[in-house]
C-alpha cells in the first residue's frame, strides 16, 4: 500500500482484518528515519476498526535488548490486559503501538546513530504510518510512551527530548544511562563510539517548556534498582516532578506484564 500525501509518500504493508486474532494488526512501515523498513504491532481495541471509529489516544511501549515488535504482546500479553481494563470500565480505548527499537546490534536504545535516528523512527515515522494507515490517531496529538529497560529508557529519553510531543511517560525497570547498556551486551561501547553518556536526569533537567508527567518504578531484586532510586534522587534535586515506585520482583517478564497495568492507568488518568 501507498499514499501520496503533500511532505511524505508513505509506504506499508498490513495485515489482512480476516486473519487478525485478538485485536492484533501487523504493520511494516518504510522508515525515512531508519533508511529501511521497521515493523510495529498494533493493538485496536474491540469494536475499533477505522475511519468511521472515531480518534484513538495512541500509547507507543518500547521493548528492551534481545526483543522486537512482538514480545509485549507474546511475553507479557499487554493486548489482553487493555482490553480487560477497558471491558471493565478502567480506562478507556487506546491504541497500543508496539515498535521494533530498529533491531541495531541488540539494542538500538533509541537513540540517533550516525546512519539512522531511532528516536526520529519513533516519534515522527511511527505515528504518521499509522494514522495513515488505519485512520485511528490523530498524528499531531501527543502520544502516550511506556516500556521496559532499555525500552524504559527510550520512553523517559524521548519524552525528555520531545516535552511538546509526548503528554506522559511511564517506564519500568529502566536503564537510567546509556552506559547501563553493557549489563546486557558486549557490543557496547564498540558499537556505539558514537554516543555520549546519554542520561535520563540530564535530559529532563535540560528540557525547556511544560514537560510531560512522569512516572517509573522498578523491582526491588533489580539489577538496576540502585540506578532507579539514584535518578529518583536526582529529579528531586532538579525539581522534576516525577512518581517513582518500588515492587516486589526482578528484571523479569513477570513483573512487567504485572506492572504495565499501572502505565495504562496513568495513561487513562493524564488525558
Amino acid at each position: 500500500m501507498e499514499k501520496e500525501s503533500s511532505s511524505f509518500r508513505e509506504r506499508w504493508e498490513i495485515s489482512d482484518p480476516r486473519w487478525e486474532r485478538d485485536g492484533l494488526r501487523q504493520l511494516t512501515i518504510r522508515s525515512a528515519a531508519l533508511g529501511r523498513r521497521g515493523d510495529v504491532t498494533l493493538h485496536v481495541p474491540r469494536g475499533y476498526t477505522g475511519n468511521d471509529a472515531g480518534r484513538l489516544p495512541l500509547v507507543i511501549l518500547l521493548h528492551g535488548v534481545y526483543g522486537s515488535h512482538w514480545v509485549w504482546t507474546s511475553k507479557a500479553g499487554v493486548h489482553e490486559t487493555q482490553q480487560r481494563l477497558i471491558d471493565a470500565g478502567t480506562i478507556p480505548p487506546m491504541l497500543l503501538a508496539m515498535p521494533s527499537d530498529g533491531l541495531f546490534q541488540e539494542g538500538s536504545a533509541y537513540v540517533a546513530h550516525p546512519d539512522a535516528d531511532y528516536g526520529s523512527w519513533i516519534m515522527d515515522d511511527v505515528p504518521r504510518a499509522i494514522a495513515a494507515a488505519t485512520d485511528l490517531i490523530d498524528p499531531r496529538a501527543p502520544v502516550f510512551l511506556s516500556g521496559l529497560s532499555m525500552g524504559g529508557f527510550g520512553a523517559m529519553h524521548l519524552g525528555g527530548l520531545y516535552p511538546q510531543r509526548v503528554a506522559a511517560v511511564s517506564a519500568h525497570s529502566s536503564l537510567t544511562q546509556l552506559s547501563q547498556l553493557s549489563l546486557f551486551t558486549d557490543a557496547y561501547p564498540t558499537a556505539y563510539p558514537f554516543a555520549h553518556d546519554h542520561a535520563i536526569a540530564k535530559t529532563w533537567a535540560e528540557a525547556r517548556g511544560p514537560l510531560p508527567r512522569l512516572r517509573f518504578d522498578c523491582g526491588k531484586g533489580d539489577s538496576l534498582l540502585l540506578a532507579n532510586r539514584i535518578l529518583h534522587e536526582d529529579l528531586e534535586l532538579s525539581g522534576v516532578e516525577h512518581s517513582y515506585f518500588e515492587f516486589e520482583g526482578g528484571h523479569e517478564w513477570s513483573y512487567w506484564q504485572r506492572h504495565i497495568a499501572d502505565s495504562l492507568l496513568f495513561f487513562a488518568h493524564s488525558f
